[in-house]
């Protein structure tokens, strides 16, 4: 294959390098997927107007994300396992992110610990929280992310219960994987993923085994996490957890203006219009469809930024006109970790940022600061009336 031009060429090497189970965990949707496609098909419904006969030098792309100066408002999403699409994974990404001006954000399903990436990077990275039952390790996580030095904590909301993944569980995944018959042929066919992750000693999920009372190993894990996730989370939970934490805020998985507004309410300093990419409720909206709904709900009250389908730089630009401050890239950081390791994830990172840059000027815009609805043909495709 010839050099990867955009996000769908990293797409198709990384599922010839990953074993199926991991691949098929990033690249699929809860249930019949119908939101997980709608996340990417409804971008490709928003038109951008062209301009020309316009001063199209001195052009940037820099702006802030949560009080972060960014190179673009691009920051890498939190995602699990991230360390089985390619070995010491999380650490790589974030190499990537940094190096490239971005923020990385650090699942707390991840393979490479907290401490494994502040180990191994220079300046500091995001952390993500979901909330569990067992509040003390709560708080000790809370806490190991601050003396780690993240710059700020995003709380999941959005996942009280597991949606139900039909590949995952026709897969029978598992991390790292169980030695059966289907696992040991999808390895068979992978010698290099294989031999990468035979070099290193992170293979579990390392915030997690040895963090926990009675869980040391990966069978009593699956048992404790199946239990942990807490169906019971409310806003004052989120009280608890701003005070313990005691900087930047953000709470991802905000899909209704008056959840948008009860997120503003508790002096978060950005939400993230999300639906998980389309991997819990299937049969919701768009990411992207509903975020003029919720900028028209919380105005400036909060920072809004959204994830979901985006898989271009063109994409980015579309949210930014929409009105948000900031977008996440989930699927395609991890198609270019899988296919190229930390390589691939500098190159997704320059691709979208050329795609950016050059929609931008083809808008007739230099800074990406003056874009707005009026570089889009049908500025109000996704309004709704604010419940």
């Amino acid at each position: 294959m010839s050099k990867p031009c955009d996000v769908s060429d990293y797409q198709r090497l990384a599922q010839k390098r990953v074993p199926r189970m991991f691949f098929d965990y990033a690249d699929s949707g809860s249930w019949t997927e119908s939101t997980y496609r709608r996340n990417e098909t409804d971008f490709q419904r928003l038109l951008l107007r062209q301009r020309v006969a316009v001063d199209m030098t001195r052009r940037s792309t820099a702006t802030s994300m949560a009080g972060d100066k960014v190179s673009m408002p691009v920051a890498l999403a939190p995602t699990g396992l991230t360390g089985m699409q390619h070995a010491d994974g999380e650490i790589l990404a974030a190499q990537a992110a940094e190096q490239f001006g971005v923020p990385f954000t650090l699942s707390t399903m991840s393979i490479c610990s907290i401490e494994d990436v502040a180990a191994h990077t220079q300046k500091p990275f995001w952390f993500q929280l979901y909330v569990m039952r067992d509040r003390d390790f709560i708080g000790r996580l809370i806490d190991r992310a601050k003396a780690a030095g993240c710059s700020a904590l995003m709380v999941t909301l959005d996942l009280q219960i597991l949606g139900q993944r039909h590949k995952d569980i026709r897969n029978g995944l598992s991390a790292p994987p169980k030695m059966t018959l289907n696992s040991l042929l999808q390895l068979a066919t992978r010698p290099h993923w294989c031999l990468k992750m035979l070099g290193t000693r992170r293979r579990g999920f390392g915030n997690i085994i040895g963090h926990v009372s009675g869980v040391s190993d990966l069978s009593s894990l699956g048992a404790w996490t199946a239990e942990q996730f807490d169906p019971q989370l409310s806003w004052d939970d989120i009280d608890w957890i701003r005070e313990r934490w005691g900087g930047k805020l953000i709470l991802k998985g905000i899909l209704d203006p008056e959840d948008a507004r009860m997120a503003a309410r508790t002096g978060a300093d950005a939400l993230i219009v999300s639906n998980h990419g389309g991997r819990q409720l299937d049969g919701a909206p768009s990411s992207i469809a509903m975020l003029p709904t919720i900028l028209d709900a919380v105005g400036d009250d909060i920072e809004v930024h959204v994830d979901g389908g985006i898989r271009s730089g063109q994409d980015v630009l579309k949210a930014v006109c929409l009105g948000a401050k900031g977008t996440y890239i989930g699927r395609p950081f991890l198609y270019g970790l899988g296919a190229a390791g930390k390589a691939g994830v500098d190159d997704v990172l320059r691709i979208l940022h050329q795609e950016l840059d050059t929609t931008m000027a083809l808008c007739g815009e230099r800074l990406l600061t003056n874009l707005g609805r009026h570089n889009l043909l049908e500025p109000t495709l996704f309004d709704r009336p604010v419940q």
